[in-house]
């Protein structure tokens, strides 16, 4: 059976009451991606981070250990990835082509998520944009753990 590249992608918006430059920093700050990027209850470790164009970062989202579901993408309770960073526009986009450190197929392929930030009267909308999901990601629930991070990050900037 031969892998096919996913065509998927999903987009979500969050107004956030806090400056274009406060966000974009939280969206480049590893302590700060630790603090704010992992969905619901997990939580997030970096293990390197290299800010510029064509740098890099890996980094770890760990399940809560009271979830036995085994659903990690790297691990039982791991999804483990590295971002590559293609476009930095501060304080305004952020792109970013991620790979998923899994062995099975269906996590393969090179992801693209695109952060916007629009300055608004009341705060910042910022957007997610995520392109070429891969197959093993339901859409559904991309939308749904982004939809928990940006409530995180707003917690975190305003």
């Amino acid at each position: 059976m031969k892998n096919t590249p996913s065509t998927s992608s999903t987009h979500n918006s969050k107004l956030i009451r806090a400056t274009p430059e406060k966000i974009y920093q939280a969206l480049t700050d590893p302590k700060a991606l630790e603090t704010w990027l992992a969905p619901g209850d997990m939580y997030g470790e970096v293990h390197y981070f290299d800010l510029r164009i064509g740098g890099r970062y890996r980094m770890s989202l760990f399940y809560p250990s009271s979830e036995t579901s085994g659903q990690g993408k790297t691990s039982a309770n791991e999804d483990q990835f590295t971002a590559r960073f293609v476009e930095l526009i501060p304080p305004h986009k952020i792109s970013q082509a991620i790979l998923f450190n899994s062995t099975d197929p269906a996590y393969a392929g090179e992801m693209i998520m695109e952060v916007s930030l629009q300055p608004k009267a009341s705060g910042t909308e910022v957007t997610f944009l995520f392109k070429n999901i891969p197959s093993g990601i339901r859409p559904e629930d991309n939308e749904k753990g982004t939809e928990q991070s940006l409530e995180k990050l707003a917690r975190y900037v305003e």
